[in-house]
C-alpha cells in the first residue's frame, strides 16, 4: 500500500469550479454564432483590451514585428523548429500508404489527406509560449495542411513580438493577434473576416479547453487538454533536489497544475518536500507555483518497483518523469502517460521547449485512450476499394446478398445482386416485373 505524504485538494473542489467554466464558454460562443466579428471584437476588448482595426496581421505587419525580435531569439526559433519538423517528418514517414490486391481484381488500399484547414492556438496570457507555435503550426504544415490558421492574444495591450516571429516562422498562412474562447469560436464557426478550420490544437486556459471541447464534433480537436501535469517517478538513488525543481518547472504553468511525486523511498520523499519548500520562495513564478503545490502536489511513498509503475499508470499524466536507476523499464513497465522523460539527464522542459518531441499532451486521465499532438493527427487516413475481375465480383455479389438478407438489409443485399448479375448472369427474382 502507498503512503501518502501530502495530499491535494479534493476532486469535488476542482469539479465546482469547471461549472463556471462550462456556462461562460457556452455563452460566448452562442454570441458568436449569432452576432460574429461583432461579438468577437467586444469579447476582445473585454478579456484582452485589445481591438485595432484588423486581428489579422498583413504581411507587411509580420515582415516588421520579426524584424524587431533579436538574431539570437530568431537563431533559437529556427532551431528548436527544425527539431520538431525531424521528428514530425519521422513520424510521417512512419505511416504507409498501400494498395493490395485480397482477390482477382479486388484492390483495397489506403491514403492518408491532410486536413484542408487547421486552427492552432498559441497561449499568450502572462507567458508568450512561443514553442506552441512550433508544435502545431511545423506539424500540420509537415503532414501537408494547405491553410494554417495562427491565433495567439495580445500580452497587456502589446504585441508578443517573438510568439509572432515562431507563428511565421513555422509556416503559419494566417497570423490573428486574438486570444482566448473568441479566438477558438471564430476559427470554429467563422466569421465575416476569418474562414472557418476543420481541426483546431494547441494548448490553452481552462476557458480555451472548454471551448474545444464543447465545439468538438463541429470541427476536429487535438485533444481533450486541462492544467499541465507533471509525475516524478524516483527511487533511493534519486536527488531529492532535481525531483524538486522538476516538480517545480511544471507547477508554474498555473495555480492548477498538479505536480505528483511517487518514490519508493521515504529519505526520498520527506527531502524532496524539504527542497520544495525551500525553493519556492525564491521562484520568480511563485504566485502560479506555490498554490499548484499547495493545492495540486501530492507526494506518494510504495513499497516496492512493481508498486511504483502500478500506481504511476493509474494517475495516467501528461508527463511522466523517470528518476530511476533503470529508466527504460518504465518502457515495458507503463501504458498510460503522455510522454516519458527517462533518466536525470532528461527533463519535461526539454519536451516542453527544444527536443523536438510535441508538447501538446493528453491531461485528466486522456492518456487512457490517447497519446499527444503528432503529424497523424492532421491526417485522414481513408480507404478506397475496386473490384474488377467477374469472378470476384459475382463472389462479393452474392456474399453480400446472402449477409445482408441476415441482418434484413434488403436493399443492401439487392446492390450484391445486382453485381452478380451483371457479371455472372444470376437472376433478380425481385425484379421480375
Amino acid at each position: 500500500m502507498a503512503e501518502i505524504l501530502k495530499h491535494a485538494v479534493p476532486k469535488a473542489e476542482v469539479a465546482a469550479s469547471l461549472d463556471q467554466v462550462r456556462e461562460t464558454v457556452a455563452g460566448v460562443i452562442a454570441d458568436i454564432r449569432e452576432r460574429g466579428d461583432a461579438a468577437v471584437r467586444e469579447y476582445s476588448e473585454k478579456f484582452d483590451k485589445w481591438t485595432p482595426d484588423s486581428f489579422r496581421l498583413s504581411a507587411e505587419e509580420v515582415e516588421k514585428i520579426v524584424a524587431s525580435v533579436p538574431q539570437q531569439v530568431i537563431d533559437d526559433i529556427r532551431f528548436v523548429q527544425e527539431q520538431v519538423r525531424t521528428f514530425a517528418r519521422h513520424q510521417l514517414d512512419s505511416m504507409g500508404e498501400f494498395e493490395v490486391e485480397t482477390l482477382p481484381g479486388v484492390k483495397l488500399g489506403q491514403k492518408h489527406i491532410p486536413v484542408q484547414a487547421a486552427g492552432a492556438y498559441i497561449p499568450g496570457g502572462r507567458y508568450p509560449l512561443t514553442a506552441s507555435a512550433h508544435m502545431t503550426i511545423v506539424t500540420a504544415k509537415v503532414a501537408g495542411v494547405p491553410r494554417v490558421v495562427a491565433c495567439t492574444p495580445p500580452i497587456h495591450g502589446e504585441i508578443p513580438a517573438a510568439t509572432v516571429a515562431a507563428m511565421h516562422l513555422a509556416g503559419a498562412d494566417e497570423i490573428w493577434l486574438l486570444g482566448g474562447v473568441q479566438a477558438v469560436a471564430a476559427m470554429a464557426v467563422g466569421t465575416d473576416t476569418m474562414e472557418p478550420v476543420n481541426l483546431i490544437a494547441g494548448p490553452g486556459n481552462a476557458y480555451v479547453a472548454e471551448a474545444k471541447r464543447q465545439l468538438f464534433g463541429e470541427i476536429g480537436i487535438d485533444l481533450f487538454a486541462g492544467p499541465t501535469e507533471i509525475l516524478v517517478l524516483a527511487d533511493d538513488q534519486a536527488d531529492p533536489f532535481v525531483c524538486a525543481v522538476d516538480l517545480l518547472s511544471q507547477a508554474e504553468h498555473g495555480p492548477d497544475s498538479p505536480a505528483v511525486l511517487i518514490t519508493t523511498s521515504r529519505e526520498v520523499a520527506e527531502r524532496t518536500i524539504a527542497e520544495v519548500e525551500r525553493l519556492l520562495p525564491g521562484m520568480p513564478t511563485r504566485d502560479y507555483a506555490e498554490p499548484a503545490w499547495r493545492n495540486h502536489g501530492q507526494v506518494h511513498v510504495v513499497g516496492s518497483v512493481d508498486e511504483l509503475y502500478e500506481l504511476a499508470d493509474a494517475f495516467a499524466f501528461e508527463h511522466v518523469e523517470v528518476l530511476t536507476a533503470d529508466p527504460r523499464l518504465a518502457l515495458e513497465r507503463m501504458t498510460q502517460y503522455g510522454a516519458l522523460f527517462l533518466g536525470e539527464g532528461t527533463c519535461v522542459s526539454f519536451g516542453d521547449k527544444v527536443i523536438g518531441t510535441n508538447h501538446v499532451l493528453p491531461t485528466r486521465g486522456a492518456a487512457r485512450y490517447t497519446g499527444g499532438l503528432w503529424v497523424g493527427k492532421y491526417l485522414k487516413t481513408v480507404t478506397y476499394q475496386e473490384v474488377t475481375d467477374t469472378a470476384s465480383q459475382a463472389l462479393l455479389g452474392r456474399l453480400c446478398g446472402r449477409a445482408s438478407r441476415v441482418e434484413l438489409f434488403e436493399g443492401h443485399a439487392r446492390s450484391g445482386d445486382v453485381r452478380a448479375a451483371r457479371a455472372a448472369g444470376d437472376a433478380l427474382p425481385w425484379n421480375e416485373a
